[in-house]
């Protein structure tokens, strides 16, 4: 069976906004999942390889899976709105999500600037399944408001990131005593370099317990 991509442009706040969907290879979708790229003024998009990475490993554990770029990024209308914009985006992407797969269970994610995006709509979507936030960077300001949150979350990072220091990350997940997950991935830097192939078997492994 042919497996699903579909190039997508999906009403946003700020105007359109470009997005790419995916279905698993081998089988029909039993879960959904949203994916949220890193910083929009370091380069970030949805072909990170980071983020490719993680719509891969959504994919074989049989989600279909959303990827779009943030207003501002590549074909995405508007301008970066330091994360609070953003977090609508990703709300605006969710919703054609669930239009199209009504049915399924869904799941958020995100990589750095992209993994506080994602916990923050959990915030606001508590009938997520789990998010996973990967290099989440846990020394940004502002993280308090994070704290509070109903779904179940896992955090991805690397051993060796000084990017986003991996004591913040401790701290943050220590605070919350909620039996939220930290997984560590044996990577020489933030995006994981000699590290992807472990994400996304992480992925695999978390969507399959």
């Amino acid at each position: 069976m042919p497996r699903r991509i579909e190039t997508l442009f999906i009403p946003g706040p700020a105007g359109r906004i470009e997005a790419l969907l995916e279905e698993p290879e081998d089988r029909d979708p039993d879960h959904a999942a949203l994916v949220c790229h890193p910083h929009p003024l370091h380069g970030g998009t949805l072909h990170n390889k980071v983020v490719h990475r993680l719509a891969r490993g959504f994919r074989r554990a049989g989600h279909v899976v959303l990827r779009f770029n943030f207003r501002g990024v590549n074909l995405s209308e508007g301008k970066h709105d330091n994360g609070v914009g953003e977090v609508e985006d990703a709300r605006a992407a969710l919703a054609v999500l669930q239009e199209r797969y009504p049915a399924l269970p869904f799941s958020l994610a995100g990589f750095s600037f992209g993994s506080r995006v994602a916990l923050r709509l959990a915030q606001l979507e508590p009938s997520a399944q789990r998010v996973i936030a990967v290099g989440f960077p846990g020394h940004y300001p502002g993280n308090d408001l994070l704290r509070p949150c109903a779904v179940p979350r896992v955090f991805i990072h690397s051993r060796i990131d000084t990017i986003c220091p991996p004591q913040h990350v401790v701290d943050f997940v220590d605070s919350l005593q909620d039996g939220t997950t930290l997984e560590w991935v044996t990577a020489h830097d933030h995006f994981f370099a000699g590290g992807l192939q472990q994400v996304e078997d992480l992925v695999v492994s978390i969507n399959a317990a």
